[in-house]
């Protein structure tokens, strides 16, 4: 498949910004969706728009077997042992909190210990500081180097008897370096700690095996993945998650109710309570197929690396630009780029390049700490995706350079 045939699954690729051609580079917040992807979740909205797991009547069944292949469909994609593991959440933030608080009720005392990584998504640093508050825990925190490489070699020494688990993310979403998930893991496994995995950015630039990586919990959201937006998988091992009680109570979550006491229904509907998206979730299988196609086809991947390696040789070449996140191997760093110019502000900078037709993302991509970390107030930060072209690619630096000219 070429990048302009893949294109053309995605309708809102060819919409036009202020009159020009729109050059999409914010697919690190959210991916533009294929055409397959609308249709269901039309077909659903259309001919099947019924509560799942509940009714015997058509239009339920039908929504119900939608939902549940979406539960296989995502099984499959990240190798999960069982449909047991599959956990639907509204994305990557619930799944992270669902751990939070039911790991942090089964498994975590006063005066244990959390660690996270410096360059975390807020969404992986605020729900275990709210689960060590609870809990009287301590939150330590690993720290990157200048290049936004991980300081693995410090894990094992921050590691004692006291710490209950390790959180890290998949990819940055700020410094877009690739994290060695299986050192990770071994090193912590090594010392009986599980690992829970972010997996917005790993998801679509690297994939997951969750068996072979041996991470005890991965999250991911949808809408990064082509998928619609309130849709998100939570895996997790399942010895571990029977050990965990609900994160929410209500319907379908329950084996039975009295007011004596509830007892709550099997993996993994105990972590599923209330009314679910039922229109959202089956979005996934189309999305997911999609994804696949993508990541075993040869032309696209070269292309993805051809623009990665385009913009960050160009990026780094110029003296009036700092890249945040340029590992020593670039094979580690997916086609997302953070930076502040000299003298230029980064939301003029976002504003300029927007009238230009290209969108991108400035400010602090809820990562506060690692804004901190490198001394700045924000960034403006370009993600590509496997349907962006290098033609989008020399766009966008040419852009960049006249969007400095007129700040300077």
């Amino acid at each position: 498949m070429t990048v302009d045939q893949l294109r053309k699954y995605f309708p809102a690729l060819s919409a036009k910004v202020y009159g020009r051609d729109l050059v999409y580079l914010d697919s690190a917040a959210t991916s533009q969706r294929p055409q397959s992807v609308i249709d269901e979740w039309e077909r659903i909205t259309v001919q099947c728009n019924a509560n799942i797991h509940r009714a015997v009547h058509a239009l339920a069944e039908e929504a119900t077997r939608a939902y549940e292949q979406a539960r296989e469909s995502a099984r499959a994609y990240i190798n999960a042992l069982s449909r047991e593991e599959i956990v639907f959440t509204s994305g990557v933030t619930a799944g992270i909190n669902l751990v939070a608080f039911s790991f942090g009720e089964a498994f975590v005392s006063e005066g244990d210990e959390v660690i996270v990584s410096e360059c975390e998504h807020h969404s992986n640093i605020v729900p275990w500081q709210m689960m060590c508050r609870r809990k009287k825990a301590v939150l330590k925190v690993l720290p990157v180097d200048d290049r936004g490489e991980l300081m693995v070699d410090m894990l094992e020494g921050m590691c004692t008897e006291k710490t209950r688990i390790v959180a890290v993310t998949h990819v940055s979403n700020v410094l877009g370096i690739v994290n060695p998930l299986k050192e990770i893991t071994a090193v912590c496994h090594a010392k009986g700690i599980p690992v829970l995995v972010d997996g917005a950015q790993g998801i679509v630039h690297c994939g997951i095996d969750v068996r072979d990586t041996d991470c005890d919990f991965y999250a991911f959201s949808g809408h990064k993945i082509y998928a619609a937006t309130g849709t998100g998988v939570l895996y997790g091992k399942r010895e571990l998650l029977d050990r965990m009680p609900p994160y929410m109570g209500g319907g379908e979550m329950v084996g039975t109710v009295r007011f004596s006491g509830t007892t709550y229904a099997p993996l993994p509907l105990k972590f599923e309570a209330g009314t679910q998206n039922f229109a959202g979730v089956p979005t996934l299988t189309p999305a997911l197929r999609l994804a696949g196609e993508i990541k075993d086809d040869r032309g696209l991947i070269e292309n993805e690396n051809a623009v990665r390696d385009y913009v960050l040789d160009a990026l780094c070449s110029d003296s009036r630009i700092s890249l945040y996140g340029n590992p020593s191997d670039r094979r580690l760093k997916i086609p997302l780029f953070s930076f502040s110019v000299d003298g230029a502000h980064h939301e003029d900078l976002a504003l300029i390049l927007d009238k230009m037709g290209i969108a991108t993302r400035s400010g602090q991509m809820c990562a506060e700490p690692l804004m901190d970390r490198y001394g700045v107030s924000g960034m403006l930060r370009a993600s590509f995706a496997p349907y962006n072209t290098m033609e989008e690619a020399e766009f966008f630096i040419s852009s960049l350079d006249k969007a400095i000219g007129m700040l300077r």
